[in-house]
């Protein structure tokens, strides 16, 4: 079902928020705590998005093997240091390709994407919300899978200007209303602020006095770490966490 994380805050190096912690999203890639509906190891890809301060737009990388096998992160991750980064493993769903351009997170722009859960009824369920793409976005998906047509449907919103929490919870209520029972726990950034949707799986968030994170499991044992509700959303900068129920703004 993926796990995915987003921070904000001071320059800090890759290692040091994906890897080294006790519960690191390297551990939850094989050793995950709270996988709800399905899944037991996120093994099938991963992808770390992070914005540079030179360019608006996010440095991506992304691999279709586990986090664990790749034998250059840790050394990558040990030189690069940013502000602002998201990034997720993956279990992908039964029947969904496993491939580099499948896993999150997915970019366009100065935005970077993630999807952890599944759409229910997969494609007929969404074949509707599908059909109101221009047919360029169809084509230009990065996979064939339900999280990449749930960022083509988020990516429209936005460059049609809506306000990015706002994107989010519209995008939320309307696959849960095509295809009941999905999964919706979406994170989306532009490096100045996490919008996040906690939609059946886990989702924590962590605030301290100069940084932020939000993830789907807390990577240690601090006592800041608060659980956001099921049905809510959270909106979260190094300095605010706004967090409201998802159909209430």
């Amino acid at each position: 079902m993926c796990r995915h994380i987003a921070y904000l805050g001071r320059p800090i190096r890759l290692a040091e928020l994906l890897l080294t912690p006790e519960h690191s999203l390297l551990r939850q890639s094989w050793a995950p705590k709270d996988m709800r509906g399905g899944g037991t190891v996120n093994a099938d890809g991963f992808g770390i998005g992070w914005y540079t301060g030179s360019s608006p737009e996010p440095a991506l990388v992304r691999r279709a093997v586990p986090l664990w096998t790749d034998t250059a992160l840790p050394r990558l991750a040990s030189e690069i240091s940013s502000g602002a980064v998201l990034a997720a493993v993956r279990s992908a769903t039964v029947g969904m390709p496993v491939v580099e351009t499948a896993s999150a997170p997915f970019a366009w722009d100065r935005w970077l994407f993630s999807h952890n859960g599944v759409v229910r009824g997969w494609p007929s369920s969404v074949a509707s919300l599908a059909s109101t793409l221009p047919v360029e976005a169809l084509l230009t998906m990065d996979a064939p899978t339900d999280a990449a047509l749930l960022w083509a449907l988020l990516r429209d919103r936005l460059a049609a200007g809506d306000e990015p929490a706002a994107a989010v919870a519209s995008l939320v209520t309307a696959v849960e209303a095509a295809a009941p029972g999905s999964r919706l726990n979406l994170l989306l950034t532009d490096g100045t602020v996490i919008v996040g949707s906690c939609w059946t799986h886990s989702l924590w968030v962590r605030a301290g006095s100069s940084a932020v994170v939000v993830a789907s499991e807390p990577y240690d044992d601090d006592p800041a770490w608060r659980e956001v509700p099921d049905r809510h959303l959270v909106v979260a900068t190094p300095s605010t966490v706004d967090i409201t129920k998802i159909g209430a703004r």
